[in-house]
């Protein structure tokens, strides 16, 4: 892409580096003891629920290998959840069920699954094969969130996610995650979706990014992915600048979902957000970490933190200043 086309170039947009997140903004900003709130799932949809905040429902939780033999009891003639690991990482074994095909169950990629493929699913998560670490870990079984009608021509048999990065309290960047074929229904850049910019101040999107290159179309509906205005975009804001209360984290992705009838509910919270979101809105993330260090006031309320991101970073009236830092 020649907006990345040399280090100086990089530079000039306030591009922000993995190394430079870690060791200036996660570092400092992120105490160890916290991480718990974010890496299992299970942790931060009961912190959410004890602070009033919206999050898809639990339907039960498998923690043994028998219970993984008895899928059946929890599912209860269930025919539409989501089944995923409680500390998974970058969206692995995370299992989406849409629906029943005679006495087998219908993944949101239309591949039907019977019962013993769950159970044996279910075994996997619960050995540690997708968790941090790949220590044992606990089966989520919950309610599968329907897209609102917004996204229909733009995503792929899956529900499209808004990651939105949260530096000390104030949304500074976000992009709207398509699911694609490639990425087997799921909302997930490594496995295949599309990122796409969001304008903080508005919330409609803007670039695209796919597999790393520029897209202006989904590669499997055809149509445009710009300028399309995510619903709710003030409650979005609202979830992700009280997420910074809820765990205590300075630097925090918060992964929010819009469901067709429930709204915008919290599906995940990250420690470590990846940086592709620079891509997919073409901003360097630096650049507006230093206006919230610069002019930030961290004692703020959600309301006044969320005014300060939608006048200093949206649109036309974006006013960080890039940094001359290396990345």
């Amino acid at each position: 892409m020649k907006w990345l086309a040399s280090p100086r170039h990089l530079r000039e947009l306030g591009v922000l580096g993995m190394n430079a997140r870690n060791a200036l903004y996660i570092g400092p900003n992120n105490r160890r003891r916290y991480y718990p709130r974010v890496d299992d799932k299970l942790l931060t949809k009961q912190l959410a629920i004890d602070a009033g905040i919206a999050v898809p429902e639990l339907y039960g939780v498998v923690e043994t290998q028998h219970g993984a033999r008895r899928i059946d009891r929890i599912l209860d003639g269930r025919s539409d959840f989501v089944i995923k690991p409680a500390r998974g990482s970058g969206g692995d074994g995370i299992t989406v069920i849409t629906g029943r095909i005679g006495g087998s169950y219908r993944k949101a990629s239309g591949v039907p699954l019977d019962l013993d493929d769950l159970s044996h699913h279910i075994s996997n998560i619960l050995s540690g094969m997708y968790s941090l670490g790949g220590q044992p870990d606990r089966a989520m079984i919950e309610y599968r969130v329907h897209a609102h009608a917004v996204f229909g021509s733009i995503s792929y048999h899956g529900v499209p996610d808004v990651r939105v990065i949260v530096y000390r309290g104030y949304p500074v960047l976000a992009m709207l995650r398509l699911p694609t074929r490639l990425s087997d229904g799921k909302a997930n850049l490594h496995q295949g979706a599309i990122g796409v910019g969001i304008d903080i101040g508005g919330g409609r999107t803007t670039h695209g990014v796919w597999r790393e290159m520029p897209v202006t179309v989904h590669p499997d509906t055809m149509y445009a992915i710009a300028d399309v205005q995510v619903p709710d975009w003030e409650t979005v804001l609202q979830l992700s600048a009280r997420a910074y209360e809820l765990t205590g984290l300075g630097y925090l992705g918060v992964d929010i979902v819009i469901d067709s009838n429930l709204g915008p509910l919290i599906l995940e919270l990250n420690a470590r957000p990846g940086l592709s979101i620079q891509i997919a809105n073409r901003v360097g993330l630096r650049s507006r970490l230093e206006v919230v260090d610069r002019d930030g006031d961290r004692k703020a309320p959600a309301e006044a933190r969320i005014a300060f991101s939608k006048a200093r970073f949206g649109g036309s009236r974006a006013t960080d200043t890039p940094s001359t830092e290396p990345a």
